[in-house]
């Protein structure tokens, strides 16, 4: 009954201030970076994300998270602590090393690693410490801002660039064969299912892609009963079927774990993929 009342009140609230709601919208509603938003903001923000779900207006879902990854994607990470130590480097290492012996072993020379959703860029920085094989590596965001802080902080290394566009839009005018594509930790949940399919179908008509996304999956869903990607926890992004989606797009999975235990909300599933 009291969630029945918080979603009720956050709807009228919505109703009675529209320019505020327009003002949420524009800044993005993902997240309450600094528990900056106050209660009755905090009420209308559940409720457009609830309103977009049951319409099953899932694109409007994704537009609200791409407002707020644009407009507040920097104050996001310049508070959050470190991905690198507190994420990357204790969870997800084995896909990485996998990754070095599939290209030891492979005839094929890959000169590139795109990081969609790149963050503060010390993922990026260290793979290519990692890769010195590797000649080119990209970090695109969808912040401007955080694009030119990157791009400051990482001058002193000449193989790595900074791109302030959304990811799946630059790759398809960018891409080549014979490029590794990553997310390092929750980017995909914020693309539709009908976007990553873009995505992929684009991709598998390259030659030679690698694609590691390691993307949060809800702990609620079962895919079994419903094979979609579904919207979960308190930002209402999407928990996508990955298996499902690189093997009908024409990828194959060489690589394939979960990291339990990280949030409430999700595990994380590790996704290694590639076509030939």
């Amino acid at each position: 009954m009291k969630k029945q009342i918080k979603e009720f009140t956050g709807a009228i609230l919505v109703q009675l201030q529209p320019k505020k709601a327009e003002s949420l919208i524009k800044k993005g509603i993902s997240f309450n970076v600094g528990n900056e938003l106050n209660l009755n903001e905090r009420l209308m923000r559940a409720a457009l994300l609830k309103q977009a779900e049951k319409n099953k207006d899932f694109n409007l879902l994704a537009n609200y998270h791409k407002n707020f990854w644009e407009q507040t994607g920097r104050k996001y990470f310049s508070e959050k602590e470190s991905v690198l130590n507190n994420f990357f480097l204790p969870h997800c290492l084995p896909v990485f090393e996998m990754l070095k012996k599939l290209l030891k072993a492979s005839p094929e020379k890959y000169h590139t690693i795109i990081e969609i959703g790149t963050g503060n860029g010390e993922v990026l920085e260290y793979l290519s410490r990692q890769f010195p094989q590797i000649e080119k590596f990209i970090g695109i965001d969808l912040s401007t801002d955080q694009i030119e802080f990157n791009t400051k902080k990482y001058q002193q290394y000449p193989n790595i660039d900074f791109v302030a566009a959304d990811g799946a839009e630059w790759i398809r005018e960018n891409g080549t064969d014979n490029i590794i594509i990553i997310t390092s930790g929750g980017v995909l949940e914020y693309f539709t299912q009908q976007q990553l399919k873009h995505l992929f179908k684009y991709l598998n008509l390259l030659k030679n892609t690698i694609f590691i996304a390691i993307e949060p999956i809800g702990v609620d869903v079962d895919f079994t009963k419903n094979p979609n990607s579904q919207p979960y926890g308190i930002e209402r992004s999407f928990s996508h079927n990955y298996t499902q989606l690189f093997e009908d797009t024409g990828f194959s999975l060489w690589y394939q774990s979960v990291i339990e235990g990280v949030q409430k909300e999700a595990d994380f599933g590790v996704f290694g993929a590639i076509n030939l």
